[in-house]
This record gives C-alpha cells, structure tokens and sequence, in this order.
C-alpha cells in the first residue's frame, strides 16, 4: 500500500480491526461478507460504500463518524504541512 490519502481509509479500518483483536475472517463473518472482501478493502484493491462502512464499524466497535473525523484530522495534517 503506497502512503497516499487512499490510504487512509483502508489504515484506520485495519487498525481499528487489530485493536480489536479481531481478524479479516471474523470482520468477515460478522458482516456476511468473504474475507477475501475484508482482505481487498484493506488492501485499497476495493473501495467501500457507506452502508459497507457502517456495518464495518459497528463490527469493529467504532462508529463511522469517528472514523470521519479521523479522516478530517488526516487531511488537516496533510493540509498544514503543504503550507510549511
């Protein structure tokens, strides 16, 4: 996985999921899904709807909005330092 903001999204889910002690299987299960669809999302091969997200986080313990505002703050850091 290149470190672009692509990245992000797929980072703070695998994250999430490792605190958890969760693995892509159990996410898998959990949400009716292949942990092959576990595996692509984190691996930025495939990129998710809302609803998929949703789900995801109520699986991983973790609402979507603070995964939003973990986006925020990434795009903040990435904005502030551009202007330094």
């Amino acid at each position: 996985m290149k470190n672009d903001e692509a990245d992000w999204l797929p980072r703070l889910l695998i994250q999430a999921r490792v605190s958890g002690n969760l693995t892509q299987t159990e996410v898998a299960n959990r949400i009716g899904k292949p942990q092959s669809f576990v595996s692509k999302y984190e691996s930025g091969e495939r990129r998710l709807d809302v609803l998929e997200l949703i789900r995801i986080c109520r699986v991983l313990g973790i609402s979507a909005s603070e995964i939003v505002d973990q986006l925020e703050k990434c795009y903040a850091q990435k904005d502030y330092l551009r202007k330094i």
